[in-house]
């Protein structure tokens, strides 16, 4: 019987007698031990992976929003305030109101239709205005203006020099008292305050009778901290963004219409039954009928007709947009007819003709309600 061949002797390599196919350079047992080891070794990094993961679950768990009133982001600049210096932070829940975030949308809406020839588009009202970039740009766009400022800036110090430069515009044009003015700064804009950059945004849009509903009563919770004697303390108030748009604007007191949406929304019909019975009365003498007070004298052209009617006189039809097409063509078209019925000696509509055109309809009962108290008799 012949007896196994063993290999040449080479460096590395050592033969098994028993074994028919030698395995080189280790013996059984220590392949054996090298696999448990190898086995081992991937135990190990997986453990070490759901460590990393856990941690990792972990620090996001603690960065991410909680039940905590005070915004996440903020947070590590709490620690960065002087002695009695305070900081204004909205809490989450009222981050969520209906009404906080309709007066939001409607600020949005109308900041994108100004800045559309510019080609700017606003999606988020604190990350895009804090800087002065866009701000500066609106402003310009609303008064007509050129800001001496820089176009663009990175550094958190041009940054502030630009945003004063437009907030000293701002409260020029403004002219509002020094107590107004203390609901926004430059420092509460650039740690982009929503609280102060609403104040900013509603005081301009009623300053430049913006197009638009501010609606009405918007308040939030807020939690203002204070740092005193080296130590956070917090006190919780209520924010009013906005009021009544009368109140805000200045100018009206509460009449018979606010009484009548807000206790006798009911008799509403009645009255819009008796305007239209009216309106038409005159206006079928030309051929023309209303339907629906809501959206038909939006654009002007009714009421423009109604009181050539009413006064018995031509209108002129260089005078008004007989078939207006942009928001600025209506608005002139109301315009025109307050100022007719005025030199006819009616009152002062509490109204505004961006607000009919807007087809807000408390408004438009207003403006024909004065003409059927003056011409109700009329033939």
């Amino acid at each position: 019987m012949a007896s196994p061949v063993k290999p040449p002797s080479q460096a590395g390599f050592t033969a098994e007698p028993t074994a028919p196919f030698p395995w080189p350079g280790t013996k059984k047992e220590d392949r054996d031990e090298s696999l448990f080891d190898k086995v081992a070794t991937l135990g190990r990094k997986k453990r070490m992976k759901e460590v990393a993961d856990l941690q990792e679950d972990g620090k996001h768990a603690i960065d991410s929003p909680t039940t905590s009133p005070v915004s996440p982001e903020i947070i590590p600049d709490i620690y960065n305030l002087e002695e009695n210096e305070e900081r204004s932070l909205i809490e989450i829940d009222s981050r969520d109101d209906f009404k906080l975030r309709e007066l939001i949308k409607v600020l949005l809406d109308w900041i994108n239709e100004e800045l559309q020839t510019h080609r700017i588009i606003v999606k988020d009202i604190e990350e895009d205005l804090f800087d002065g970039q866009v701000l500066g740009k609106l402003v310009e766009r609303l008064a007509n203006i050129k800001l001496e400022v820089a176009e663009v800036t990175q550094s958190e110090a041009g940054q502030k020099k630009k945003l004063k430069a437009v907030l000293d515009e701002v409260n020029k044009i403004l002219n509002l008292p020094r107590w107004h003015q203390q609901k926004w700064s430059v420092d509460s804009i650039h740690s982009k305050n929503l609280i102060a950059i609403l104040h900013l945004l509603v005081a301009l849009a009623f300053h430049f009778k913006a197009p638009i509903r501010i609606p009405e009563h918007v308040a939030v919770q807020v939690v203002v901290l204070q740092k005193k004697d080296g130590m956070l303390h917090t006190r919780h108030v209520t924010e009013e963004i906005t009021s009544t748009n009368d109140a805000i604007g200045g100018r009206f007191e509460r009449d018979a219409f606010d009484t009548l949406f807000d206790h006798a929304p009911d008799k509403l019909s009645v009255v819009k039954k008796s305007l239209i019975t009216f309106v038409n009365k005159h206006l079928n003498k030309i051929n023309l009928e209303v339907t629906d007070l809501d959206t038909q004298f939006c654009d002007g052209v009714y009421l423009v007709l109604l009181m050539g009617l009413l006064e018995g006189y031509f209108v002129p039809l260089y005078c008004y947009h007989l078939t207006p097409t942009t928001f600025e063509h209506k608005v002139h078209n109301v315009q025109f007819a307050l100022e007719l019925m005025h030199d006819a000696g009616l009152p002062k509509a509490k109204a505004r003709p961006e607000d009919v055109v807007n087809l807000d309809l408390k408004s438009t009962l207003r403006v024909l309600y004065n003409l059927f108290t003056k011409y109700k008799h009329l033939g």
